[in-house]
Order: C-alpha cells, then structure tokens, then sequence
C-alpha cells in the first residue's frame, strides 16, 4: 500500500507507538520493585512512582520532538500529510481510550498521581499525546487543521 520510506518515515516519526509498551514495561518494573515498601508509608511510592513518571516523561519527550524534527526534514509535504494522518488517527483513539479510562476510575485533576498501573498508563497515556499534539499542531499547522478541522470529536477530546 505504501512504500517503503514511507513505512520507515512512521517508524521514526511515530515513536509514541514504540515508546509505550517500553513505558509500561519500566513502569511495571518500577511498581515490583516498589511494591515492598511498607503498606502504611504509601506517600514514599507514591513519590517514587511519580519521579519515576517525570523521567520516562522526559525521555519520551526527547523522542517525540526529534520524530517531528525527522519529519520537518523530510521535506515531502505528501509523505507529511500521510504520516500526520496515521499519527493523528492513533494519537486521538488512544486518548479516547485513555480518557475512558480515567473517567471510569473517576480520576480528577487534582488528584495525586495513581498507582493503579492501567490508571497511570491512561494518565501517561494523555499527558504525553497532548503534549505531541501541540508540538505537530505547531510544527505543521495547515496539515493539523486539514484533518483536525473535520474530527468534531477531536476538538472535545482536546479540551476535556
């Protein structure tokens, strides 16, 4: 269906795709071997899961932006609008189930961060797409908007 530098252009572009299952991995880890902290001081890892979190965030935003700077450097507005489409796609089903997620476990904003691993996925899962979003939002633009302007469902997503 596509060739082959295209297939290649979303490997390296879309790194939110091979990142998670490495971030849920490091993140199951991180929960063994903190599971033996004592029951009663959950603050300690609770702590430890969030610093933990903010390191694999870091890492994973690293990532995302030298993807997006592959794909400014490919130079290939077609190849750009193809692969931003197929981002785009994954990026919004994964924060809609994402969202369910953290609607169903009546997560609030304020809340500290979860120790449940499927609720600190959905978490992680939101915090890091939005944050890719904006970064291709302000990269491509006129791309963004030619499929974001005709997902009415994207925009609610967005702002929830």
């Amino acid at each position: 269906l596509f060739n082959s530098s295209f297939s290649i252009g979303v490997l390296l572009c879309c790194p939110l795709v091979t990142m998670w299952s490495v971030s849920a991995v490091i993140l199951a880890l991180a929960a063994v071997a903190l599971g033996s902290a004592d029951p009663d001081t959950q603050r300690p890892r609770h702590d430890s899961n969030l610093e933990i979190y903010k390191r694999l965030f870091e890492t994973k935003r690293k990532d995302q932006l030298n993807a997006l700077k592959n794909l400014v450097e490919l130079n290939d507005i077609n190849q750009q609008y193809k692969i931003i489409d197929i981002m785009l796609k994954g990026l919004f089903k994964v924060l809609e189930d994402s969202r369910q997620i953290l609607v169903a476990a009546n997560m609030q904003p304020d809340d500290p961060f979860p120790l449940d691993d499927k609720i600190k996925e959905a978490f992680s899962h939101v915090v890091e797409n939005t944050a890719f979003f904006g970064d291709v939002a302000l990269r491509f633009p006129r791309i963004v908007h030619h499929y974001y302007d005709r997902n009415a469902d994207w925009g609610g997503l967005l702002r929830w």
